[in-house]
């Protein structure tokens, strides 16, 4: 990993982190490529435990993609050589907290790792608190497509506004008037 990314991951400004490396201090070790400075992570051990795929979706009508979510988490697993020991599905909105089965996963100590497709069907809000608190109790998240993970300050505006629209008017509106709201939000004024 790049000297910017590790010093994310423990709390360290790049800046702060880049003169370590320059005064040999860096409590890692990390060697100079081209212009970028790579850190060299030491191996974690891998949990032992129970592996669970976690698939979601959010309503009933969308049951066939269960399915299909189910199998691509499960191929990517088998191909990381990671044996699932349990696979959870669910219907309901990531927009609130009353999942039962997600909740009850997250209780089960026996299990170690948890897979999930994109971090959205994990959890909306807070995935980065959560995913810490597994870390701190040597658990770990998987996530098998982290591109959507990329921090994008207009899908979290939407995702916040979204949650807001569903408690004031129902979920059934909520994303046409986070959208109209974005909207409203972005048109250029004179």
């Amino acid at each position: 990993m790049n000297l910017k990314e590790w010093a994310a991951a423990n709390g360290v400004g790049y800046s702060t982190a880049r003169q370590w490396f320059l005064d040999g201090k860096l409590p890692v070790p990390a060697r100079r490529v081209g212009g970028l400075i790579l850190v060299d992570q030491p191996a974690r051990p891998v949990p032992s435990g129970t592996v669970a795929v976690y698939a979601r979706v959010s309503s009933a009508n969308q049951m066939p993609n269960l399915d299909r979510q189910v199998a691509r988490i499960v191929a990517w697993t088998a191909s990381q050589n990671l044996a699932v020991g349990r696979v959870v599905t669910e219907v309901g909105s990531a927009l609130d907290g009353h999942r039962r089965k997600f909740l009850a996963l997250l209780r089960d100590p026996d299990v170690t790792t948890i897979v999930v497709e994109h971090r959205g069907r994990f959890a909306r809000f807070g995935a980065e608190d959560v995913q810490a608190a597994l870390e701190a109790s040597g658990r770990r998240l998987l996530v098998v497509d982290p591109a959507e993970v990329d921090d994008d300050l207009v899908r979290d505006i939407t995702e916040i506004l979204t949650s807001m629209c569903a408690r004031l008017y129902g979920r059934g509106a909520a994303a046409n008037r986070a959208a109209r709201a974005v909207a409203a939000a972005t048109e250029d004024r004179p």
